[in-house]
C-alpha cells in the first residue's frame, strides 16, 4: 500500500516553501455537500484549509473520521418544529484502503479502517477518514464513528483516540512520516501520548505537534476525569505519574487545550482578538507554550459566484445589480419550497445563519416583536428575513430558540426558517442575501468565517464587532457595525444595549441606504468585495501556517 501512496504528497521540490510534510488532525471537515463529514465552522475552516493545501501544492494530509451517520440530518415534524434525524450516509467515492488495524479502546480491541479522499476528487489535500463502523467490530465498537460529536462521554473520549491513535498507526502503517503534526482543536490529544510512547522523548513530541485552538471560552474547552481517560487507554497504556509529569497536571482531571498547549512546540488562536483572548486566558497556567494568531479565512474558488465576480472586477455595475438579482432568485426558490412563502429579489433581504448556540443570540432581532413587525412590515421599505443553522441535537435551549423562531415566524409572510443548514444551502445564503447579520456577545466569537464567504458574494456584514471582523470593519464603508460593549457588563445588559443599536442600525441606516441610495449601497458592495480578498482567502491562511507554525 505505501508504494500506491508513494505519490500522496502534492509538493516534489524540496526548495519549495511547501515541501515540509504536514499531517492535519480535524474532528470534523467540510468539503463537499456530498460528503456529510462536519458540523459548522470548525469543519468549514477545515475545509476550506485543505483546498488551499491543494491549490497551493503543499504537502499536507488530513486526518479524520468517516462518520457514518454525520452530524444528522435537521428536517421538520408535522407541526414544523425542527426534527433531528439519523441517515445512513454511503460514499462510493471514497477510496477503501486494504488495511484493517487495531486501536485498543477500554481494554478491547477495536478495528479500524481507512478511507483516502482522493485530491482529485474535489479538488483537496489528501484526506484519510477513519471508521469503526464495519463488520470486524462488536456493535458498541462500531457505534465509535456514527455520530459526529456523540453525547455520551464516553463515545466521545473513544472518538478521540480513534483519531489520534488511529491516525497515527495508519501513517506508520502506510511508511508516512510526516514532519509535524497538527492538531486542529484538541480533539486529536491522544496523539501526543501515543508520539510519546514510541520513545519516551517529550522534546521530540513538542519539536513535531503544533495545535489551534477555537474556543475562546473555559467551559467550552473539554476535560474529563483522569481516572475515566486512563481507563479507556486515552494514554496509551503510559503510567499515570508519567502522564501526569509530562502533562504538568496536580490534580484528577485533564483539560484537553491546556495540555495540547503543554505538549505542542507553537499554538494559535484564529483571529488577533481570539489570539489575545487565548493568551489572557491560558497565562496563568506554566508551561505553555507560545501562542500566536492566524486568522482564519474562506477558500475563495469555492464559495465566490463567478459571475458576480467576473463583473465586480470588471466594474460592471450592471452586471453586478443583474447577478445579485439572479442569485436571490436562486435562494428564494429554496424558501418558497421550504415554507411556501414568496420573496421578492427587489426588498432588502437579511440573513442570520450559523451555528445556533446562545451566545450567538439567533433571537437578537426579535426582543420586541412589536417593533420588529413594523420593522419587516413596512409598506415602502419591506425587509425580508431569513434564519437558518443546526443547534446542538441535545442543546436543548438552542432548538427551544429555533422552534420560537419558527412559531413566532410563522404568519409573517416576509421572514422563513430554513432547515438544512449544510455546505450548498449555506452558499446558496451568502449569495442571495443583502444583509448578513452576525451578533454574537463580543469575545464570545474566536473567529467566525460566514460572513467572509457572504463578502466575496457581495453580501454587506451587519455585525458585531468579534472575531475577524475588527480586521476587515470599515464602517459605513464595507459594511454596518455595532459599537463594542464591555465584556463587564451583565449577559441581559449587553443584550438589551445592542439589541437597541442593532435596531436602531437598521431603521435609520441599513434599510434607508437600501432603498434611497443605492448607489452608496454599490459602493459599500462593492469595498467588502476588494477587502475581503485576499487577506480573508485561505490560500492566506495556508501560507501563513507554513510561514508561522510548521
Amino acid at each position: 500500500m505505501s508504494q500506491v501512496l508513494a505519490d500522496i504528497w502534492l509538493c516534489k521540490d524540496p526548495s519549495s516553501p511547501f515541501y515540509k510534510k504536514v499531517a492535519y488532525y480535524s474532528m470534523e471537515v467540510a468539503i463537499d455537500q456530498s460528503l456529510k463529514t462536519y458540523s459548522g465552522g470548525l469543519g468549514y475552516l477545515s475545509g476550506s484549509h485543505l483546498r488551499s493545501a491543494f491549490s497551493l501544492k503543499q504537502n499536507m494530509l488530513g486526518i479524520s473520521l468517516l462518520w457514518s451517520y454525520g452530524y444528522y440530518t435537521q428536517t421538520r415534524s408535522s407541526n414544523n418544529e425542527m426534527r433531528v434525524e439519523y441517515i445512513n450516509h454511503l460514499y462510493p467515492f471514497l477510496k477503501p484502503l486494504d488495511e484493517v488495524f487495531t486501536v485498543i479502546v477500554s481494554g478491547h480491541k477495536v478495528k479500524v479502517k481507512a478511507f483516502l479522499l482522493e485530491p482529485e476528487t474535489f479538488e483537496s489535500a489528501p484526506v484519510f477518514f477513519l471508521s469503526t463502523d464495519i463488520e470486524e467490530n462488536d456493535p458498541i465498537s462500531r457505534t465509535i464513528t456514527r455520530r459526529l460529536y456523540d453525547a455520551n462521554v464516553s463515545t466521545k473520549i473513544a472518538q478521540s483516540i480513534i483519531l489520534g491513535v488511529g491516525g497515527a498507526k495508519l501513517l506508520e502503517i502506510l511508511e508516512i512520516k510526516p514532519d509535524v503534526y497538527h492538531m486542529n482543536e484538541g480533539h486529536a490529544l491522544p496523539l501526543a501520548f501515543y508520539l510519546y510512547s514510541k520513545n519516551h522523548r517529550v522534546e521530540e513530541v513538542v519539536n513535531n505537534l503544533v495545535f489551534t485552538t477555537h474556543t475562546p471560552e473555559l467551559a467550552g474547552n473539554e476535560e474529563h476525569e483522569l481516572k475515566l481517560l486512563e481507563a479507556m487507554n486515552f494514554f496509551c497504556g503510559l503510567p499515570m505519574e508519567e502522564v501526569k509529569h509530562i502533562s504538568h497536571i496536580n490534580g484528577t482531571s485533564m483539560n484537553y487545550t491546556l495540555t495540547a498547549l503543554r505538549l505542542s512546540r507553537k499554538a494559535n488562536g484564529v483571529s488577533k482578538m481570539h489570539g489575545e483572548v487565548a493568551n489572557k486566558m491560558w497565562s496563568t497556567h506554566d508551561s505553555i507554550c507560545d501562542i500566536i494568531s492566524i486568522t482564519n479565512a474562506q477558500n475563495k474558488e469555492y464559495w465566490a459566484d463567478k459571475t458576480l465576480e467576473k463583473a465586480f472586477f470588471e466594474n460592471n455595475i450592471t452586471g453586478l445589480v443583474k447577478r445579485k438579482k439572479e442569485l436571490k432568485e436562486e435562494l428564494f426558490k429554496v424558501v418558497a419550497d421550504q415554507t411556501g412563502k414568496l420573496f421578492d429579489p427587489k426588498i432588502l433581504t437579511i440573513v442570520w445563519a450559523r451555528r445556533f448556540a446562545g451566545y450567538k443570540r439567533p433571537a437578537l432581532l426579535l426582543r420586541d416583536l412589536g417593533r420588529f413587525e413594523k420593522l419587516v412590515n413596512n409598506k415602502e421599505f419591506p425587509v425580508q428575513v431569513i434564519w437558518a443553522g443546526k443547534p446542538y441535537p441535545e442543546d436543548y435551549d438552542s432548538i427551544s430558540t429555533f422552534n420560537y423562531i419558527q412559531s413566532i415566524t410563522s404568519g409573517l409572510d416576509n421572514c422563513a426558517v430554513l432547515t438544512g443548514y449544510e455546505l450548498a444551502l449555506s452558499g446558496l445564503l451568502k449569495k442571495g442575501a443583502d444583509i448578513w447579520l452576525n451578533n454574537p456577545r463580543i469575545t464570545r466569537e474566536a473567529s467566525g468565517t460566514s460572513g467572509m464567504s457572504a463578502a466575496m458574494n457581495g453580501t454587506i456584514n451587519l455585525s458585531a464587532m468579534d472575531g475577524w471582523v475588527p480586521e476587515f470593519a470599515k464602517n459605513n464603508i464595507n459594511g454596518f457595525y455595532l459599537s463594542p460593549l464591555s465584556i463587564d457588563l451583565k449577559v441581559e445588559e449587553q443584550d438589551s444595549i445592542d439589541y437597541s443599536n442593532l435596531m436602531k442600525m437598521m431603521e435609520e441606516n441599513v434599510v434607508p441606504t437600501f432603498y434611497k441610495n443605492p448607489e452608496k449601497w454599490m459602493n459599500m458592495m462593492k469595498q467588502s468585495m476588494k477587502d475581503v480578498y485576499p487577506k480573508f482567502d485561505s490560500n492566506r491562511m495556508a501560507r501563513e501556517y507554513y510561514e508561522k507554525l510548521y
